[in-house]
């Protein structure tokens, strides 16, 4: 029986059900294999007074610091998360906070290795925790836990040093192998693993008719993803504007709401431009079966859950040549790599939209990226780290 340890400060909870939801479904996945057995401690950082009176802080405070989530047994610690400090104490923080938890766990759950779900502070915490348990340590990098980061001081060192240190490392794409190979980490301890997708809930549907039963006529547009300058929703908002008839759904919440809503009103297609706010995962499908594309000019990714799950649905996609984007896109039945300026963006639509692809073989193109074959593959890899550190050949 293989024990893991999941650490994620990127996990859902009932104040946030979507937040770091790509996790929940590796976890549940990895859960779901007969011999592999997982707990979760998905850390809350919550800042001293009087940033913890904010209401979303508050809201997390309040959370259990343990409970079933679907399934799975998840403890919700609280660390101290110090504002204005650029990250520098993250990690001592959370390491401060867990080591009791994990040794209370280890007592009747005795894990064979910790799987830090991100690079920080959850890896540099994990390397630490790992040293004083014994055990060994895997680390996940993502994208913006690299790519932002791993560039920034005093965090980027505290990163590069974790990842010389880990056991092992998993990248969500050899675009992001080379990224982590590049900030100094030994990439013969890298493997790259790619997510999955639920091909059960992300399925091909008649568009014609879920566009019928979501009220949309004529060509859609939808974009999947938080609301922060990084997803580059102007970019798309520009390119659909100077298509007329074309509409676009942005799905996502975040603080750039209102910088969006009036890029909207400059735009003056404002009666063809909707932020729909938060989403449930399982209400996706049936808008991403509607859409003829869909569209997110991310300045930087790893590879993004939403592409592989537009692709499932039939929908081909249009986005830049960041992180795992040639993995996915192969050919132009999954979509167009474009330049990140909507007069591209806009170009690649119009195509996509004049000569659809058969939504078969827009599926096609990503099945063997199943929550299935990637369980699989983690599990090989964590059985991996453990054999290795036992001395095992």
């Amino acid at each position: 029986m293989l024990r893991v340890l999941i650490l994620s400060t990127l996990f859902p909870d009932e104040t946030r059900p979507n937040f770091g939801i790509f996790v929940e479904r590796q976890t549940l996945a990895l859960a779901a294999l007969p011999d592999v057995e997982v707990r979760v401690v998905a850390p809350l950082g919550i800042p001293p007074r009087p940033f913890s009176r904010l209401a979303r802080f508050r809201r997390l405070a309040a959370l259990p610091r343990q409970e079933g989530w679907k399934g799975l047994d998840v403890h919700r610690p609280i660390f101290r998360n110090l504002p204005l400090t650029k990250g520098r104490f993250h990690a001592g923080a959370m390491v401060a906070a867990l080591a009791p938890l994990l040794e209370r766990i280890r007592a009747d759950f005795p894990f064979d290795l910790i799987a830090a779900e991100y690079f920080f502070p959850d890896g540099v915490a994990a390397v630490e925790l790992g040293r004083r348990l014994g055990v060994p340590v895997s680390i996940k990098a993502r994208g913006s836990d690299i790519h932002r980061w791993g560039r920034t001081r005093p965090v980027g060192a505290q990163i590069r040093k974790a990842g010389q240190a880990a056991d092992g490392m998993l990248a969500v794409s050899e675009a992001m192998r080379r990224d982590m190979i590049a900030l100094g980490m030994p990439g013969d301890r890298i493997e790259c693993v790619v997510s999955g997708v639920d091909f059960e809930r992300f399925t091909l549907r008649d568009r014609a008719q879920a566009k019928t039963e979501l009220g949309v006529e004529g060509p859609l547009i939808l974009s999947v993803g938080a609301l922060i300058p990084l997803k580059g929703h102007e970019i798309v908002i520009e390119a659909v504007a100077a298509m007329p008839g074309v509409r676009l759904w942005i799905a996502g919440q975040g603080p750039h709401r209102h910088a969006l809503e009036r890029c909207i009103a400059r735009s003056n297609a404002g009666d063809r431009v909707r932020l729909l706010g938060s989403i449930p995962h399982a209400e996706l499908p049936i808008l991403l079966a509607a859409a003829d594309a869909m569209a997110l000019a991310s300045e930087r990714e790893g590879l993004a859950n939403a592409w592989l799950e537009a692709l499932a649905s039939g929908t081909p996609i249009v986005i830049p040549d960041v992180g795992g984007a040639r993995q996915v896109v192969r050919s132009d039945v999954a979509g167009r790599i474009v330049a990140r300026t909507p007069q591209a963006f806009a170009e690649a639509l119009r195509t996509l939209i004049d000569a659809a692809p058969p939504p078969a073989q827009v599926r096609a193109t990503v099945e063997p990226f199943t929550w299935a074959a990637n369980s699989a593959r983690l599990r090989a890899y964590f059985l991996g780290l453990v054999d290795r550190r036992a001395g095992r050949p």
